[in-house]
C-alpha cells in the first residue's frame, strides 16, 4: 500500500474558536492558529551599545526599552505553539547583494553609507556573520523560531516570507521591532497589500527620528494598512 507522508510540514492542532483581540480603530476578531509574530531587525547593529546605530549617535536607549516587550509577545506566543519569524537586514561582506550604484539602497540605506564611510566599523554593521548582523542576545532565536533575511526595508520585498507564511496557513501577522516608521511600516504596507491582516504592537515597536514619526506610523496603520494595540492586550490574547 502506497502511503503519503508530509515532512516538515505543521502537525495538525485542534480548532480554536476565534477570539476577539481589542485594537484600533475597532476590536479585530483573529484565529490564534493562524497568527503568526514577525519581530523587525532586532540586531545588534540597531539596538545595542556599540552597534552601528549607536555609534551614529541615534537613541539606542528608547530601542533597547522594547526588548522586555518582544520578550513577553515571544513568550507567549511560544507558549501556545505560534511562530515566529525573525527578518535580519544583512549583506554579503562583497556587497553583491546591496543593488551597488545604480540602486537608491546603495545611497540612502545607512548601513551601506557607513560600510564605505568607516571601514573600521565592518563588524558593528550589517554584514553577514558579524556581531552586528545577528539577532541580539536578549531575543536569541529558538530552534522552531524561523529567520527571514532581506536587504531591503520591507520584510516581503524579494524574501521568502510570503511563502512561508502561505505554508503555515497564517493570516494575522503581529509586528514588532525597529524601526517603527521604516522597515515595520514597509512591512504592514506590503502585508496589507498581500491581503494579510497586520497588528501593530504600538509599545513593542522603536521609532528613528523624532516622536511623530511614531506617532505618524500608528496613525497610517489605523487610518489605512491594520490595526493597533499594546504588549498587555495581545499577551492576554495569546495566553
Amino acid at each position: 500500500m502506497n502511503k503519503k507522508v508530509l515532512l516538515g510540514m505543521p502537525a495538525p492542532t485542534p480548532t480554536i474558536a476565534p477570539i476577539l483581540l481589542q485594537a484600533e480603530p475597532e476590536p479585530l476578531e483573529i484565529d490564534l492558529q493562524r497568527t503568526a509574530v514577525i519581530v523587525i531587525d532586532m540586531q545588534n547593529a540597531f539596538v545595542s551599545k556599540g552597534g552601528m546605530s549607536d555609534l551614529l549617535g541615534a537613541d539606542i536607549v528608547s530601542r533597547q526599552k522594547i526588548i522586555e516587550p518582544v520578550r513577553r509577545i515571544n513568550s507567549a506566543a511560544r507558549a501556545k505553539g505560534r511562530k515566529i519569524i525573525y527578518t535580519a537586514h544583512r549583506y554579503s561582506a562583497d556587497l553583491h547583494d546591496s543593488g551597488g550604484q545604480n540602486s537608491v539602497n546603495w545611497y540612502k540605506t545607512r548601513a551601506l553609507k557607513s560600510y564605505r564611510e568607516h571601514p573600521e566599523w565592518r563588524d558593528k554593521l550589517l554584514i553577514r556573520g558579524t556581531w552586528g548582523a545577528d539577532i541580539i542576545p536578549e531575543l536569541r532565536p529558538q530552534k522552531e523560531d524561523i529567520i527571514v533575511e532581506k536587504t531591503n526595508y520591507s520584510a516581503f520585498f524579494r524574501t521568502n516570507l510570503d511563502i512561508i507564511l502561505r505554508t503555515y496557513d497564517v493570516k494575522y501577522l503581529i509586528f514588532l521591532g525597529v524601526a517603527t516608521n521604516i522597515c515595520v511600516e514597509a512591512s504592514i504596507r506590503d502585508a496589507c497589500y498581500l491581503a494579510y491582516f497586520p497588528i501593530l504592537i504600538s509599545d513593542a515597536v522603536a521609532n528613528v527620528g523624532p516622536p511623530f514619526v511614531h506617532e505618524a506610523t500608528i496613525f497610517n496603520v489605523i487610518h489605512s494598512y491594520g490595526w493597533a494595540t499594546t504588549t498587555e492586550v495581545v499577551t492576554k490574547a495569546l495566553y
